[in-house]
């Protein structure tokens, strides 16, 4: 192991092996540590049998160029396996049938997803004023768009997305270009469509038209890759326990301790990057600032349930022609939603076999992720046989258990926020990075990776290092 490398990330999740090989492609001298034995974080692929399961996340979207750049740069672009037009359909349950998410105005109007008046509501929203106070995404969906659209689009979209309650998330915070909207439009609908030069401007794709993608074995091809690229540059196995500042004035380091398999080092470097969960930064920097890691401790991840069940086709009596169906609070049920995975990418289940992933648990009902492995599976199929008619047993499941699932941008995380940059400014050379700060996808940590390696180099070109 290096003593003293210029940059030391601690934690070999998507974030921080991109920005790893940010720095690295800038002849950065980076080393990354991660606890585990395999890199991704919750970025893992199993393949038994035939059935490829994800146990994190299913695939990704095409938000940013800066995907070309790392495909190509690793030569993964052969790799890639984008989703059908078939992933642009999504379905919601709805006084227990499945509708269709309406994508244009005239399906809107013919859907039955809403009631007229709900449709109606709709059209105020050009007229509806700005807000005077930080507002849940529940208050913001309702004013401006009724309650109808809160609880049959909005409730289980964040479902799906945070595993979260939109009576709890900061609309500013979990939706900041959906906030920006009104912010800098005045409105929704009038954002939308002015909104849309600015993303060209910018090369990036709106989420609701971005392409979908995986990896023909699986998402943990992107991290294992950038893993092999980066080389002896990521040490795995290694606990970063303890992080210090060193030296006088502005000629300080940063000294980090931890153990690597059973025996503990120490380690010099110019600056750190946490790309870790919250309440795993908090103890790390609980020496240099407890205010600032007491406030990461309360950022909330809601455990998670993932239910990968198998079945023979011939026992499931819908179509599966879509990306799946989510499920709105109001309809009571005890999963959050499904994701058709065999209808998205080829090679997720053998053939004449349908591959079906379930969530359950999240901010909704955490306490149904207590229940036994073979409860919870009784309970999807259980769902999956009302909503869907699937008749039969599974020929296969796979259970992955989320203690932590997904960070919640509940109301006060910006204020959470505003502390960790308050921390970097008093602290040069701490870099505070990870999918509780600026975005969960896999999208928004690729593009945070990226200005959190430039914020980085301009650190390091104005800083003296201590000798």
């Amino acid at each position: 192991m290096k003593s003293r490398p210029s940059v030391l990330i601690i934690g070999g999740g998507i974030s921080g092996l991109a920005t790893a090989w940010w720095l690295h492609k800038a002849s950065v001298d980076v080393t990354v540590l991660e606890r585990d034995r395999h890199l991704g974080g919750t970025m893992q692929t199993v393949h038994d049998h035939g059935w490829l399961v994800e146990t994190g996340p299913n695939s990704a979207l095409e938000t940013t160029s800066l995907f070309k750049t790392l495909f190509n740069d690793l030569k993964l672009t052969d790799e890639v396996v984008y989703a059908g037009d078939v992933g642009n359909n999504r379905y919601i349950l709805r006084d227990g049938s499945l509708h269709a998410l309406p994508m244009t105005p005239p399906a809107f109007f013919k859907s039955k997803l809403w009631t007229l008046p709900g449709k109606l509501r709709l059209l105020k929203e050009p007229f509806v004023g700005r807000a005077d106070a930080e507002e849940t995404v529940a208050q913001f969906v309702e004013r401006r768009l009724g309650r109808e659209f809160l609880d049959y689009a909005i409730n289980p979209f964040v479902a799906g997305v945070y595993a979260g309650n939109p009576e709890q998330l900061s609309v500013r915070a979990a939706f900041p270009k959906l906030y920006a909207l009104e912010e800098e439009y005045g409105g929704l609908i009038k954002g939308q469509i002015l909104g849309s030069r600015e993303r060209k401007k910018r090369a990036e794709q709106s989420k609701d038209r971005a392409r979908m993608f995986a990896f023909k074995s699986g998402m943990q091809t992107f991290p294992e890759t950038l893993g092999d690229a980066l080389g002896t540059n990521v040490i795995t196995g290694s606990t970063a326990e303890r992080i210090r500042r060193i030296g006088k004035r502005d000629r300080k380091t940063y000294e980090i301790k931890g153990m690597r398999k059973g025996r503990p080092f120490k380690l010099l470097a110019d600056a750190v990057i946490t790309a870790i969960p919250s309440y795993l930064t908090a103890p790390l920097i609980a020496p240099l600032d407890n205010v600032v890691a007491e406030s990461l401790k309360n950022i909330y991840y809601p455990p998670v349930v993932e239910v990968f069940l198998g079945f023979k086709t011939s026992d499931i009596r819908m179509p599966l022609d879509g990306f799946g169906f989510l499920v709105p609070a109001k309809e009571h049920r005890k999963i959050l939603g499904t994701i058709w995975s065999s209808s998205l990418f080829p090679g997720r289940a053998p053939q004449g076999f349908a591959a079906l992933t379930t969530f359950v648990g999240g901010s909704r009902q955490p306490e149904l992720t207590e229940e036994s492995d073979e409860r919870i599976v009784g309970i999807v199929s259980e769902e999956l046989s009302s909503i869907m008619g699937v008749s039969g047993k599974p020929v296969f499941r796979r259970i992955a258990r989320w203690q932590h699932a997904i960070p919640q941008y509940n109301l006060g995380h910006l204020s959470i926020i505003e502390q960790v940059e308050r921390f970097e400014q008093r602290h040069p050379g701490m870099f505070v990075s990870g999918n509780f700060r600026g975005g969960i996808s896999v999208g928004d940590c690729i593009i945070n990776s990226d200005k959190t390696a430039r914020r980085v180099q301009n650190f390091l070109e104005n800083h003296q290092p201590f000798d």
